[in-house]
């Protein structure tokens, strides 16, 4: 019976671990499903950006007030989860704040103490964002696609988080040995007079409790991370790494019509050929993006990345308009019905068996996306470059090459273009007739 905490914590660190584990597998599967894209072009670029603007939190501090709230939540989440380093050890092989011993009280104490201040700070910062998200009625935080499961899942990680910073510190202030030491608790100290009139055995019991739920309750955020738009925690990283380097607002050209020109062009290519005739048959590329598994691995990361905190919608003239197109929307769905792909294939064996639906039309309304004036602004108000407008730009690209299905408004002026060489609607003998009026 000695040792069976440590065995019951070690169960409880291997199930969370792999749990995780095999939801990140899915993750990668599914990021994996988008066709392939080159992004390892000028890696000292990718490094600079990753480290000033995921690292950094650069674009964050744009907005001074939420860009300061999440800097300190942001620094609180990485530093205060060393401490989790110890509570494992500790875990595994019964030692109590293995730490102290190695470090010294000193500087043990210094690190626990800044610890005790970041939490402090942390749980502040999230009542702070919690008002700000339920009472402060932000226009961004009100939008329809916000209403249900994203309004819950931020909240709930809000949750998460004061629970966890408030296990932190009952855990320390219950820890007699350690209060008598006054080492480390500058915030604890406070809370220990609440548990004075406890016998020396229920302090210890409380403090086991915290200690047993705050470490449970990491392992249970670190696998709903997965189910969350809190992924952002993890994927910010490669995100803003293989985010495109390109000037905005440089179209790419599209491969299969590349390929379909140079098939025209070339006298001895055969366009119908089969493996009957012996060669390899060609199989015409859709062009431009319907469905998920049309687009390219890094817009599925980036849809995975999405924050869902709303400045690219906030900027976007569209939606300031009164117009349906939100960015954040086009992120969120891309995201939902990738998973839904994923939960298909994991139904079916590995492999996807056609449900009816696809992105365009069952998730994304081709009015949202006629409604989108390609400005880029969405793109540079992402605080971990996400590009919503390479997925609008793609979808828009199939109405138009695959179902003929762009606004009148534009089929006229490709119709100009195409007899006039010009948007407008007058013969090439006509364009200069202007510059003879007097």
């Amino acid at each position: 019976m000695q040792y069976l905490p440590n065995i019951l914590f070690a169960i409880a660190l291997i199930a969370g671990i792999s749990f995780f584990a095999i939801n990140i597998r899915k993750l990668f599967r599914n990021i994996n499903l988008g066709k392939d894209v080159d992004r390892t072009d000028n890696k000292s670029q990718r490094w600079k950006n990753m480290i000033k603007i995921a690292l950094g939190q650069s674009k964050m501090v744009r907005r001074p007030l939420s860009g300061f709230l999440h800097v300190i939540v942001y620094v609180g989440f990485i530093i205060i989860n060393i401490e989790v380093l110890e509570i494992i050890i500790d875990g595994l092989f019964g030692t109590h704040r293995i730490f102290q011993g190695f470090l010294g009280d000193a500087f043990y104490g210094f690190l626990i103490g800044t610890f005790e201040i970041l939490a402090a700070l942390v749980f502040v910062a999230v009542i702070l964002f919690w008002t700000r998200r339920n009472i402060a009625n932000i226009k961004r935080f009100l939008s329809r696609e916000m209403k249900g499961w994203p309004k819950t899942d931020g909240n709930l990680i809000l949750y998460f988080e004061m629970v966890l910073m408030t296990l932190f510190l009952v855990m320390n202030a219950t820890d007699v040995p350690f209060q008598q030491a006054g080492i480390g608790n500058p915030i604890s100290q406070f809370i220990a007079p609440l548990f004075d009139s406890f016998s020396a055995e229920s302090l210890h019991l409380i403090e086991r409790t915290a200690w047993w739920i705050h470490i449970l309750g990491i392992l249970v955020f670190l696998n709903y991370l997965y189910y969350s738009k809190h992924l952002h925690i993890l994927l910010a990283f490669p995100n803003t790494f293989y985010a495109n380097l390109k000037p905005k607002g440089q179209f790419n050209n599209l491969e299969a019509v590349t390929n379909e020109v140079k098939l025209m062009m070339d006298p001895d290519a055969d366009p119908y050929a089969t493996p009957e005739s012996g060669t390899e048959e060609v199989v015409p590329e859709k062009f431009g993006a319907s469905e998920v598994t049309d687009l390219n691995w890094v817009q599925l990361l980036n849809a995975y990345t999405c924050t869902e905190c709303g400045r690219c919608t906030s900027a976007c003239p569209a939606n300031l308009t009164g117009k349906k197109l939100s960015p954040r929307k086009i992120m969120m769905d891309t995201r939902d019905r990738l998973e839904e792909v994923g939960r298909n294939i994991d139904e079916n064996n590995g492999t996807f068996k056609d449900d009816g639906k696809q992105l365009l039309n069952d998730y994304i309304k081709p009015e949202e996306l006629w409604a989108c004036t390609s400005c880029n602004a969405c793109v540079e108000e992402c605080p971990v470059n996400i590009d919503p407008l390479s997925i609008i730009m793609d979808m828009r690209r199939y109405l138009v090459m695959e179902e003929s299905a762009a606004p009148q408004e534009l089929n006229m002026m490709m119709t100009n273009i195409e007899n006039n060489g010009a948007p407008w609607q007058y013969n090439q003998q006509d364009r200069l007739n202007w510059a003879k009026e007097e």
